[in-house]
């Protein structure tokens, strides 16, 4: 038996914890949550993660939640010694820095865009204001990452690493929601030669 037992839902900030699992070919078990059903509300997952959110990552019998700190275990642990995570040095500040980035300010906004757009979440509370503010915030950071992106194919010592995976896994699908990345040569370019990888394309076949 695999000593990573990783949860997940598909569609979800897990996927980019599925994909960097998927990358370093390491074995690990999965087991996917109905998040509809109520699945990460059971009291056996609360057990494990409290926050009652995907991902989450049981290693040897202990826990990580957040997909931050499973992606950082995973590159720490396995990535270095496959080439998809720099050894400690400025290259490591540098992964550091985007990953911690992305959570901050990509996925704060994108979080702030999808509760106030998706019908799920009651009419009353959803503010087409803060879903502008929101798309705003995003269109800011994703100049900051195309400009970073200039004359480079990929974030971190110009190779592909799990810094990549962290960043690029929700971008594609924020067009949905009225974020524009034409303007966006370099990131655009940068998503395609990502999400041409075999491992991403077994996290989201086709």
């Amino acid at each position: 038996m695999s000593d990573l037992k990783f949860y997940y839902a598909p569609m979800t900030s897990a996927d980019r914890v599925h994909w960097a699992l998927e990358e370093l070919g390491v074995p690990y078990e999965k087991v996917k949550l109905d998040l509809a059903a109520g699945d990460q509300r059971k009291p056996e997952y609360l057990a494990l993660n409290p926050n009652g959110k995907v991902p989450l990552l049981v290693v040897d019998g202990k826990p990580i939640f957040e997909g931050l700190a499973i992606l950082l275990y995973l590159g720490e642990r396995y990535g270095v010694d496959k080439g998809l995570f720099p050894p400690l040095g400025a290259d490591r500040a540098e992964a550091f820095k985007w990953m911690a980035w992305a959570n901050v300010t990509l996925y704060e906004a994108t979080t702030r865009l999808l509760r106030n757009t998706l019908e799920r979440f009651p009419a009353d509370e959803r503010n087409p204001k803060v879903a502008e503010g929101a798309k705003q915030d995003l269109a800011d950071g994703i100049g900051i990452l195309d400009r970073a992106l200039e004359g480079k194919e990929y974030l971190v010592g110009n190779q592909f690493s799990l810094a990549d995976v962290a960043l690029v896994t929700a971008l594609p699908f924020l067009a949905r929601f009225g974020v524009d990345l034409s303007p966006f040569a370099n990131v655009n370019a940068w998503i395609a030669r990502c999400t041409s990888r075999p491992a991403a394309k077994r996290v989201r076949p086709g």
